[in-house]
């Protein structure tokens, strides 16, 4: 079974095919996307905005913010025992 749908396949081209022209615009503040990666996210969020058939958004898990924010204590905690 496919990830995508057709229809969001279709907005993500459309997307691409804009940034390449140059006219693609990002956001509130309506600036220019020369990113590839931007244009893709742009257009699975339209789709996804219309109810295409689009995998959820990645999310970070709590353990590894957690753990995340351990390292940083250690590191920091190592740093002033050095001095």
């Amino acid at each position: 079974m496919a990830k995508y749908s057709k229809k969001a396949a279709a907005k993500v081209a459309r997307a691409m095919k804009k940034r390449k022209a140059g006219t693609l615009r990002s956001g509130r503040s309506k600036t220019k996307v020369t990113s590839r990666k931007q244009a893709i996210a742009i257009g699975l969020s339209e789709a996804r905005a219309e109810g295409k058939k689009v995998p959820k958004k990645k999310t970070v898990k709590k353990a590894s913010k957690k753990t995340a924010g351990k390292k940083k204590a250690a590191k920091k905690s190592r740093k002033s025992t050095k001095a």
